[in-house]
């Protein structure tokens, strides 16, 4: 009796080693990067669109950042300004200085003449002809206080009360309320970027799985062919999830262009605003950190659209 054979394939499996693997991702990635070259125009308006739906929340990330660093040396430390009446004795700018600094809460107090205040405005202002014609000087003495870093409104309410107290004091400013509106802004900022990454990241999601499901159907005939010869899901999946990826990453990097764009623009209005508070303009969070994480997101995003377009698509595919 015979033995029966089992008929050999006619395309023999092998098993697929490193190096294979290695060059079947490389010869993708070049497929990939021809595909992408030969509809130019497609691939700059899908850049441009997934890069505006990352640089809108991320932006919104870097204005919340710096506005948290704006505040955080001041952050726990508020002070106010005493304005004594005009003419005030000497010695009782000086007792009220020498009491606010024997107070435990206060860090630093600085004084400022009435001749001061003066030669200040002077060259500020611009107006020393006009002061010329002054019999007086109309600015009072005033002076400054900085609580140390903890200190709690309630510390900062007694140091005000004291000035109030004291003799020859005019008016009392607690310098705190702007401290409470930048931290309630960066609340609103916080939240918002939040919702925008939400709602802007499924965009990004969307905008990639149509446009990777059109490359599906410039490519069908191809993946029929595969899927014909009983190439493997994942081998189907694989050309597409790269189309994915080249369009995250592109996004990526269209969106640190236009934030880049955005912070040459806000400088010199930034730089006048914060040098108005004595400050240093420094702007944070756009470091590699901040780009690699931009980076990150799209491709994550890529991917994840062209995941959904792939397998809405395989799943549907017939082979005639």
């Amino acid at each position: 009796m015979a033995r029966s054979r089992t008929p050999k394939e006619p395309w023999p499996r092998q098993r697929a080693g490193l190096a294979a693997l290695l060059r079947d991702h490389v010869r993708i990635l070049r497929d990939t990067g021809r595909f992408a070259a030969e509809r130019i125009g497609t691939s700059l308006l899908v850049w441009l669109l997934v890069g505006i739906a990352l640089a809108l929340p991320a932006g919104l990330y870097l204005l919340q950042v710096n506005l948290t660093a704006l505040t955080a040396d001041w952050e726990g430390r508020p002070g106010l300004s005493v304005y004594f009446e005009l003419g005030a004795p000497e010695a009782s700018v000086t007792a009220l200085a020498e009491r606010l600094r024997a107070d435990p809460a206060v860090a630093d107090v600085t004084v400022i003449s009435a001749e001061q205040a003066l030669e200040e405005f002077r060259g500020q202002a611009e107006l020393g002809d006009a002061l010329e014609l002054l019999d007086h000087n109309p600015l009072p003495a005033s002076l400054r206080a900085v609580l140390k870093p903890g200190a709690d409104a309630d510390a900062l309410d007694a140091v005000a009360k004291a000035a109030a107290d004291a003799d020859a004091v005019d008016e009392v400013v607690v310098e705190r309320a702007w401290l409470e509106r930048v931290s309630q802004v960066t609340r609103v900022v916080t939240r918002l970027a939040l919702m925008l990454a939400v709602l802007f990241g499924l965009g990004a999601v969307l905008i990639t799985a149509t446009s990777v499901r059109l490359a599906i159907e410039a490519r069908l005939e191809e993946v029929r062919v595969m899927k014909l010869v009983g190439a493997s899901q994942s081998q189907m999946r694989r050309p597409f999830l790269y189309f994915g990826a080249f369009y995250g990453l592109g996004g990526g990097l269209v969106a640190a262009m236009l934030i880049s764009l955005g912070l040459l623009i806000i400088e010199a209005p930034l730089s006048e605003l914060v040098g108005s508070y004595g400050r240093e303009p420094v702007l944070a969070g756009f470091d590699l950190g901040f780009v690699g994480t931009l980076f990150a997101a799209a491709l994550v995003l890529g991917v994840a659209g062209a995941l959904i377009a792939v397998r809405q698509r395989l799943a549907s595919l017939e082979i005639s």
